[in-house]
């Protein structure tokens, strides 16, 4: 995939039909050649510009980050606020509503038990492998920065991979680098690298997919 590839999509989504919003861009890579169920392909990918919206995050904290998680989170949950989310349609709630949860190492076990299921089931939960189980004098603010240019790709079922790569606000020069990006991302995930991509489309929320 090249750059001026990712450019002729960009201008015959342009002329469709345009919406009286702005409008997301997602990409989509459909798969070949890959048994899913045994090779479930699962993983997150940094983008050098963001999605063109701002992320969400909810922080689960004690006494030791609460006031910086304050200054840098979205939403801050103490652990002695737990109980006001044991609820499972209060959990699930509010995992529809933010896009990341971080959680401080030292209460991650009561993170589990009290939001594993609302947020397990929509794989929100604080994930380390992303840095979101942090240490209780951990500095929020580049993890915070960084979530925001992070999206997550997974494919555990079927055999295709979306994402959100920008919206039409940004110019063409962040979409067409976030969408290179996330596709050199995504091959290396692959076990056998670009000979497992059947194709690759770019869409607008309410428009018609163009191939790449």
């Amino acid at each position: 995939m090249e750059k001026q590839d990712v450019q002729k999509a960009l201008q015959e989504l342009k002329a469709q039909p345009q919406r009286q919003f702005k409008q997301s861009y997602d990409l989509v890579i459909n798969l070949k050649n890959i048994a899913i169920k045994q090779n479930p392909v699962d993983f997150f990918a940094l983008l050098h510009y963001g999605r063109g919206r701002k992320i969400k995050v909810a922080a689960f904290v004690d006494q030791q980050l609460a006031d910086q998680a304050a200054k840098t989170c979205d939403l801050v949950i103490r652990e002695i606020d737990f109980i006001k989310y044991a609820d499972k349609k209060v959990g699930k709630k509010l995992a529809r509503e933010y896009d990341y949860f971080i959680a401080q190492a030292t209460i991650m076990p009561k993170v589990a038990a009290a939001f594993g299921k609302s947020l397990g089931t929509s794989g929100k939960m604080p994930n380390p492998k992303l840095g979101c189980v942090v240490p209780p004098n951990a500095n929020l603010e580049p993890l915070v920065a960084k979530l925001g240019k992070t999206v997550k790709l997974s494919a555990k079922k079927g055999t295709n991979l979306q994402c959100m790569v920008g919206r039409q606000t940004q110019s063409d020069e962040e979409i067409i680098d976030n969408v290179l990006s996330i596709y050199q991302q995504t091959i290396k995930q692959l076990p056998n690298e670009s000979q497992n991509i059947k194709d690759v489309t770019l869409k607008l929320t309410m428009g018609k997919p163009v191939r790449i």
